[in-house]
């Protein structure tokens, strides 16, 4: 195992604040809406079981080594269960962990140069990416350096720590699209123009409850103009985005309330105020990585006509010659630290020491030489991990569902299981040849990813009374076409979760009998239409013939019981005015400390959010609804300054809009910030005189939490 890394100044800043912001909790200085969302952005996300957390790693494009690999598996078996989770957006989860342990974690994380910071919360999230991106034989060059920028530009940056909600970015290898860019807040596809390295900009894309495709911006935009035009956009966000109502907060309304010209002028208005015009991105010239030497012996194979049907369907040829990617099985997304840490060392001896999580909660090794393919087989074989079909139709993406999750309706993991074993038993040849993929959420909110899939599942429930059944929705014709263009699944029908089985085999059995020569399932169901499937269906909703026995849900042994939490992303909070207004003095502070460190951008976006907070403060001593940094401004302007409540030398917006107008120079950051200190003065001032006419007592604001 390598040497911990020396703990960079940013993440031991972080640690430190961590464990500060968690002793304050403790005491009772610090209310606990707002402590969660803090820890939110620092990859601590509570669980269904009380007093325990899940804690959620960032990394980019799923990259991992294998010393980082071997650290998180002693991390999770010092702190957790043992259990590392790998997610649909290339993450590690690990569940069952004590708030007071966090920044531990985080710290032995730093060590292995990992982070947890901004894996959850209102923030740009994971930067995900085709797993094979820089093997991939169909892609014009490997996005994997462009990823990475953008995942340190915008990394602890001030405007998107505190969004309405968050962003979630993803970048393919291939016109293909197996990254999903098609549903994503940002997509980027790479392409080649008169020899120059550009993408396809794709925007407002996302599933949960309201599926939405994302629409083309860009057919090119040049490497160098990928940051801007993220962070411009981010700033619309940021500024008009909704806050209050949490269903309606992601990107993807705003794009479709404007219209995608509206949103790409608005963030074009943006430019001038960006720190830099462009930000060129050096991708290092592709060559192989370092190596193990080529295994100097036979490899013994029990089963030669496992082994063969194994790299049928578990590897490919890169497209550098002569080296194989090989696709691991990780059913559920689970692999536990007594099996990781063996993983790591056989990675070392037969592939190159980079690792990929994948989409599909997998692990892709990469740099396999021919001749190591049975050493690794056979290695793999020991360790359980040679399960073959590898991102096939019996490979099932879960989120934990009901296992960990607070808005888990039904469990996702046990019937993935299930299905699993159906498939591998009944439609054994479907493992060799189909485009079938199955995906299963335990809620509508799409962690699993199910309207991506041709066959999905979310959790739901039915009532018979004076009973709940567990149930699930079933959802068909989502996924990549294979000329990349991309579908949101359509909601079927409901059925009681344990006839799902049953639904599947129904599903696949009449695909079977009158599937076209070469049809694939998502033209089938195309054709035939929904409704043909509901009716398909519609005998087993039945509520009529019911057995004890649908009353429990896969893998539980007592009867459903429907329990259903609040997400963190947003919830209910109350507000007092004064702890407003000194988050708006924490901002300023912010500012000041950035104009000092040179970081002008930084200085004056922490300004700017300063006066916004202010003025949030104000309006809700008034009862004054926000929902927007815009809105906010507005009727700051209209209920404070256009009445005289507050004097100011020219309106709240040209005051605190400025910033987008002007380049980030030491000149106007220095003008700027002056600015917010007045207007700080203004709102002590005015709070205290409303608090004089109220006798000292501060308000108490009982809404929707909003974070300005």
């Amino acid at each position: 195992m390598s040497k911990p890394v020396p703990i960079a100044a940013e993440d031991r800043k972080d640690i430190e604040e961590l464990e500060q912001r968690i002793a304050d909790f403790k005491a009772g200085k610090e209310d606990e809406e707002r402590f969660k969302l803090y820890r939110l952005t620092r990859g601590v996300y509570g669980q269904r079981q009380l007093g325990v957390q899940m804690f959620r790693t960032k990394i980019p494009y799923g990259k991992i080594t294998a010393a980082q690999l071997e650290r998180l598996a002693d991390i999770s078996e010092k702190y957790t269960n043992g259990n590392l989770h790998l997610t649909t957006r290339q993450n590690i989860q690990m569940h069952f962990v004590k708030l007071s342990d966090s920044p531990k974690i985080w710290e032995e994380l730093a060590e292995a140069g990992l982070t947890a910071r901004e894996a959850c919360g209102n923030t740009v999230r994971n930067l995900t990416a085709s797993p094979a991106a820089g093997i991939d034989p169909e892609e014009p060059f490997d996005v994997s350096p462009y990823v990475q920028a953008c995942f340190e530009y915008f990394l602890r940056n001030p405007i998107c720590q505190e969004m309405g909600r968050k962003i979630k970015p993803a970048f393919s290898s291939s016109e293909r699209d197996s990254a999903f860019t098609y549903f994503h807040d940002f997509g980027f596809i790479p392409r080649l123009q008169d020899g120059k390295r550009g993408f396809k900009v794709v925007v407002g894309g996302g599933l949960g409850a309201v599926g939405m495709v994302a629409q083309t911006v860009y057919e090119f935009l040049p490497t160098e103009e990928i940051v801007p035009f993220m962070e411009a956009c981010v700033r619309v966000f940021d500024r008009h985005g909704e806050r209050e109502k949490r269903q309606k907060a992601r990107m993807k309304f705003l794009v479709k309330k404007w219209g995608i010209e509206q949103f790409v002028a608005m963030a074009k208005e943006e430019w001038p105020s960006l720190p830099h015009q462009q930000w060129p991105i050096e991708a290092p010239e592709e060559q192989l990585p370092a190596l193990p030497p080529p295994p100097d012996c036979q490899a013994q194979i029990e089963n030669p006509k496992a082994y063969s049907r194994w790299k049928a369907l578990n590897t490919f040829k890169q497209k550098q010659a002569g080296f194989y990617g090989v696709r691991l099985k990780i059913p559920r997304g689970d692999i536990h630290a007594e099996t990781a840490r063996p993983l790591a060392t056989l990675i070392r001896q037969y592939a190159a020491d980079d690792i990929r999580i994948t989409i599909q909660q997998g692990l892709l090794l990469r740099y396999v030489r021919p001749e190591a393919l049975p050493h690794l087989y056979a290695g793999l074989e020991r360790l359980g991990l040679a399960q073959v079909g590898a991102n096939g139709i019996a490979d099932i993406t879960a989120c934990p569902g009901t296992d960990t999750c607070a808005l888990g309706v039904t469990n996702s993991t046990g019937l993935a299981a299930e299905l699993e074993r159906v498939l591998l038993e009944e439609y054994d040849e479907l493992l060799e040849d189909s485009d079938i993929r199955i995906k299963i959420s335990g809620c509508m909110n799409s962690c699993g990813q199910h309207m991506a899939a041709q066959i999905g599942f979310h959790g739901s429930s039915i009532k018979v009374k004076p009973r709940i059944l567990p149930a699930m929705q079933v959802v068909m014709g989502g996924g990549v076409a294979p000329d990349g263009q991309g579908f949101i699944a359509q909601r079927v029908i409901k059925l009681p979760t344990k006839r799902i089985p049953q639904a599947l085999r129904t599903l696949i059995d009449d695909f079977q009998a009158h599937q076209q020569a070469g049809q694939l399932f998502n033209e089938y169901f195309q054709a035939k239409g929904k409704r043909y499937f509901y009716s398909l269906l519609k005998p087993l909703a039945s509520t009529d013939d019911l057995e004890e026995a649908h009353f429990f849900d896969w893998g539980q042994d007592e009867a459903y019981r429907q329990s259903i939490g609040v997400g963190e992303c947003a919830g209910v909070s109350l507000d007092v005015v004064g702890t407003i207004i000194a988050e708006s003095k924490a901002k300023l502070a912010l500012a000041e400390e950035a104009a000092a460190e040179s970081a002008f951008a930084d200085g004056i976006y922490h300004a700017y959010t300063s006066m916004v907070v202010g003025a949030k403060a104000l309006l809700l001593a008034q009862d004054v609804r926000c929902n927007t940094h815009r809105g906010i401004i507005d009727d700051f302007q209209e209920h404070y300054v256009s009445t005289g409540l507050i004097q100011l030398h020219e309106t709240f917006p040209d005051l605190v809009l400025e910033m987008k107008k002007q380049s980030p120079t030491p000149e106007f950051a220095a003008t700027y910030l002056q600015h917010a200190r007045d207007f700080s003065k203004k709102v002590a001032q005015t709070r205290d005189a409303q608090l004089q006419a109220a006798d000292g007592q501060d308000k108490l604001v009982i809404d929707n939490y909003y974070k300005a």
